[in-house]
């Protein structure tokens, strides 16, 4: 590309630009606070691309600079090696925009609902859950994310059964920056194979735990999309005593809250803040999540879209990675990336896993967008 890379495609980026900037300077737009989140998230995408496209065309005027120092004679080693830098920095940031430009998932931007569910193994899948919920709170925390314990149960020796978490960046991400677009991968059968504390014989077992990664609804969604599904009616609320492993309670008032989508038959149940309302809240949050995914995977299945990719069964057959502690080695089955440095994973160093699969990710939008699929650019 020229100068200008993005040429054609840039010019209406910069009009939708130009046209977010004026409405989040119209103080109304701020008194509807799902439409202000939207434009904003909206507006940190362009952002992105703009600011590299500008990155770009200064480093090309740099570089046209020392070019015509060079035809004029004024040539020497050091010009040369400005140039040799230049063109180098050209070529990182042609291919920076690109990225930014190339079709990619409008859900890329939110926020998640993350879900860790025990499945075969038992116990020891259970404390594998709990070590997967620190190595996702350790990652979040190293790209500045909040991390909220939506909902928990725990097992007799401190995992997890299944837990919910919501992981959400502190302010506007640029394009392809946000929670989802980063986590969403992670989402799959993870086979852990290790020597269990409740294995006496020392003999290797093979567990599995699901983790389903959910982009997170809000209000806009659930006035768009889901505003009969949420309505009153369509909705049991029980409330009940909250309980601790094995069953005993642990609450001597009717706090946790358990929500029955009536239609669907979708249920959320509640019960790690101290009172009902919080649960109530919490449980509607994850709900509304669940039924907008639930919705686009129907509005994709009647347009001929093929669904994405996201196992809900606990089964060891459809596993997507494995965790093998003898070998101290992790392995992704759909990348075919590994490594020997599985402490480091679990202690939330995923940026090359999850780069393995955002790559995957580019390369088979670009590629269904060269074949003229219109659904490529989603």
């Amino acid at each position: 590309m020229s100068a200008h890379d993005g040429g054609d495609r840039l010019a209406p980026l910069r009009r939708e630009h130009a046209a977010l900037q004026e409405a989040m300077a119209d103080p109304a737009l701020h008194e509807d606070a799902a439409r202000a989140r939207r434009v904003g998230r909206r507006y940190a995408e362009l952002e992105g691309v703009l600011d590299a496209a500008a990155r770009l065309e200064a480093t090309a005027a740099d570089l046209e600079t020392v070019h015509e120092l060079e035809a004029l004679g004024e040539g020497d080693e050091e010009l040369a090696r400005e140039a040799a830098q230049l063109r180098e920095r050209l070529e990182q940031e042609r291919e920076h925009l690109e990225d930014l430009l190339a079709p990619r998932d409008p859900d890329d931007a939110r926020d998640v609902i993350l879900e860790i569910k025990a499945g075969a193994g038992g116990e020891e899948s259970a404390l594998f859950a709990a070590e997967m919920l620190r190595m996702y709170r350790a990652y979040a925390e190293s790209q500045g994310w909040r991390v909220e314990v939506l909902t928990s149960a725990e097992s007799e020796l401190g995992g997890f059964k299944d837990v919910t978490v919501a992981i959400a960046a502190r302010g506007a991400g640029g394009s392809g920056s946000g929670v989802y677009a980063h986590l969403k991968h992670e989402a799959g059968v993870h086979r852990v194979q290790r020597v269990p504390v409740t294995e006496s014989q020392g003999r290797i077992h093979t567990s599995a735990v699901g983790v389903l990664v959910l982009p997170e609804a809000d209000e806009a969604d659930e006035s768009e999309l889901l505003a009969e599904a949420m309505a009153p009616a369509n909705l049991r609320i029980d409330v009940f005593r909250s309980s601790g492993p094995g069953g005993q309670s642990v609450n001597t008032t009717d706090s946790a809250v358990r929500i029955t989508h009536l239609p669907t038959g979708v249920v959320v149940s509640c019960q790690d803040q101290k009172s009902q309302l919080q649960n109530r809240e919490q449980a509607l949050r994850i709900l509304r999540t669940r039924l907008l995914d639930a919705r686009r995977a129907e509005q994709e299945a009647q347009s001929s879209a093929a669904r994405r990719s996201q196992v809900r069964t606990v089964d060891r057959s459809e596993r997507i990675r494995t965790y093998n502690f003898p070998e101290s080695r992790v392995a992704d089955h759909r990348t075919g990336y590994k490594a020997g440095n599985l402490a480091q994973v679990l202690s939330g160093d995923l940026e090359d896993l999850i780069a393995s699969s955002r790559e995957a990710e580019r390369a088979a939008r670009l590629a269904d967008a060269q074949a003229g699929d219109p659904e490529a650019a989603r």
